[in-house]
């Protein structure tokens, strides 16, 4: 073989693994980031730090529990429009810990603890829209469900560097509104007369 074939061959092979760390290869799930290049399943298993795969575990839950709106069927006539169960406490402090963008800190520079969690949960509004179509589901009616979250707590911050100190406030508290808002089917959705396909 003559040293230009080894050398296209080589230059073809150096182009053809360039494309495939170009992170072009397969599509992450709508909740999932990707970080750095993508090879599918051809590449070496990279080891991923901790903190990145608690926040992608994070947002995974997040997606599955708290970010789907459920269908639930029609309302009954002359029957009371249920709300669906308020606000779980896991909702609220995952809620809290966003806005401060908080994960407790950074060990023995900066840390930041909240204790003695007390929350109350008051509903503000509670209605249903008329009905419309919505696409891909057909005719239903919004439900909507606001909830004023009030939090109160000890937080204690202990800075390490460079001189160590701790700072507690006794009587912190915080207000989160959240809002739970889920589709009533309308019509028969049994398929029979009335039925809205």
């Amino acid at each position: 073989m003559s040293n230009r074939t080894v050398a296209y061959f080589m230059a073809g092979l150096m182009l053809a693994s360039l494309s495939v760390l170009t992170g072009c290869v397969g599509y992450p799930l709508p909740y999932q980031t990707v970080y750095g290049p993508n090879m599918a399943p051809f590449g070496p298993p990279i080891p991923v730090p901790a903190y990145l795969q608690q926040e992608l575990e994070d947002k995974a839950y997040e997606h599955e529990r708290y970010e789907r709106v459920p269908i639930m069927g029609p309302i009954t006539s002359g029957g009371e429009a249920r709300a669906l169960d308020p606000p779980s406490d896991d909702q609220i402090m995952r809620a809290l810990e966003k806005v401060h963008q908080t994960r407790g800190g950074i060990p023995f520079l900066h840390t930041t603890q909240r204790d003695r969690v007390r929350i109350v949960v008051e509903p503000i509004a509670d209605y249903v829209d008329p009905p419309r179509v919505y696409p891909l589901i057909g005719p239903a009616q919004q439900h909507h469900c606001h909830y004023k979250c009030i939090v109160y707590y000890t937080n204690t911050t202990r800075v390490g560097w460079p001189l160590p100190h701790t700072i507690t406030d006794e009587d912190a508290q915080e207000v989160i509104y959240i809002d739970h808002n889920h589709l009533h089917m309308v019509g028969n959705v049994d398929g029979g007369p009335g039925a809205p396909f």
